[in-house]
């Protein structure tokens, strides 16, 4: 048995049922709120008001209404535990690193279904807002962790996750490439924001912009804002993330010189050296040459097996994406998505492995992650 419940304008729409019926009456009522909202851009009104899907805890259903201290809801795509092999080829029956969180396994997480707008200094994830950007890492990370326990910055562990349930899926997202369309079909398109170059409001394109292709998916992976992913970085070419899914507890030391970084390891338990090959990325155990450079995932040189890698989604699981990486000497930190200008390069397994952690502008932003504590 399933319940949803939804208001938008004083429109209610209320479910219950078996839960592909509540995820049809749902779909049917996102789409009627996107529609309504393309009407009021064309007219020139403000989009507001989103509509907030909600169920009462226990129930058997993705798409929740999670409250922060402040009393402010979140819309929240709910994710249950699963293992490496059930998502990559090659993984084993260890439970996937989002899950495990302070040396404890998880049964369900929860990630942000749009990228975040910001609400009184507070990230949320609401429908139709304006993704919030001009933001360092650090900065979104702090305001995160201030909405309660179990409120994070979305990390790397995380964002791995996602890229590889939608590979799996065989719906990698497609998404605002081309200032507001998808650059492969610009029927696909989303409500460009007012002023913001050619960002889209969240969640205003089409279910293909989603992890897999529906409605209550989580949206706006590929493209418009790039996305902080919290736990994973590259110094002097060493490729270092924080254990399994630590980076979601503020108590974890992820300052530039801080004690949490681990070198992430191949199979074998060798550390890997991220740098350079001709024109092409490398990952490797081996001497490689340093430097910044990037290429497509497809001609990314894989000179390693490492289940921890592709755990992370840092490896050729979308071909025609992109991977930089700068092994120069100085700490980069992991980004991911794209941006709305990026075309082919962007998508879920585009990473960039480039910028400092005080790196901001109007293409970066983020989104909260949630876990309800043990």
């Amino acid at each position: 048995m399933a319940k949803t419940a939804m208001c938008y304008f004083g429109l209610d729409m209320r479910a219950e049922g078996k839960a592909q019926f509540c995820k049809e009456q749902t779909e049917a009522f996102l789409r009627y709120v996107r529609e309504d909202n393309e009407r009021m851009d064309e007219s020139g009104e403000a989009c507001q008001c989103p509509a907030t899907p909600a169920a009462p805890a226990g129930v058997d259903w993705d798409v929740v209404a999670i409250y922060d201290d402040a009393g402010i809801p979140s819309i929240m795509h709910r994710f249950k535990r699963v293992t490496n092999a059930e998502l990559f080829e090659g993984g084993s029956d260890a439970v996937h690193p989002a899950f495990i969180i302070g040396g404890e396994v998880y049964d369900e997480i929860y990630i942000s279904v749009y990228p975040n707008t910001m609400i009184n200094g507070k990230p949320y994830s609401l429908p139709f807002t304006e993704p919030a950007t001009d933001i360092t890492m650090e900065d979104f990370a702090a305001a995160c962790f201030a909405k309660g326990d179990g409120w994070h910055c979305m990390t790397a562990a995380e964002w791995g996750l996602l890229a590889n349930i939608s590979a799996k899926l065989g719906t990698l997202p497609h998404g605002n490439t081309d200032r507001g369309h998808w650059h492969a079909d610009s029927e696909e398109q989303g409500i460009v924001a007012k002023g913001g170059g050619g960002k889209t409001l969240a969640g205003s394109g089409p279910a293909t912009w989603t992890h897999d292709h529906s409605l209550t998916g989580v949206h706006d992976l590929c493209g418009n804002v790039w996305e902080f992913c919290r736990g994973c970085r590259i110094v002097d070419g060493s490729i270092q993330a924080a254990q399994n899914n630590d980076a979601a507890l503020p108590e974890t030391d992820l300052a530039e010189n801080g004690d949490d970084w681990h070198p992430v390891l191949d199979n074998t338990g060798k550390p890997i050296f991220g740098g350079i090959e001709g024109d092409a990325v490398v990952f490797t155990t081996g001497e490689c040459e340093r430097g910044y450079t990037g290429c497509r995932w497809g001609d990314v040189v894989m000179r390693c097996e490492s289940e921890q890698l592709k755990a992370l989604a840092l490896y050729p699981g979308e071909k025609e994406s992109y991977c930089w990486v700068d092994s120069s000497g100085d700490e980069y930190c992991l980004y991911r998505g794209g941006y709305w200008n990026h075309g082919s390069n962007a998508g879920v397994f585009y990473a960039s492995l480039y910028s400092p952690r005080s790196f901001s502008s109007s293409g970066i932003g983020g989104r909260s992650a949630y876990f309800v504590k043990h």
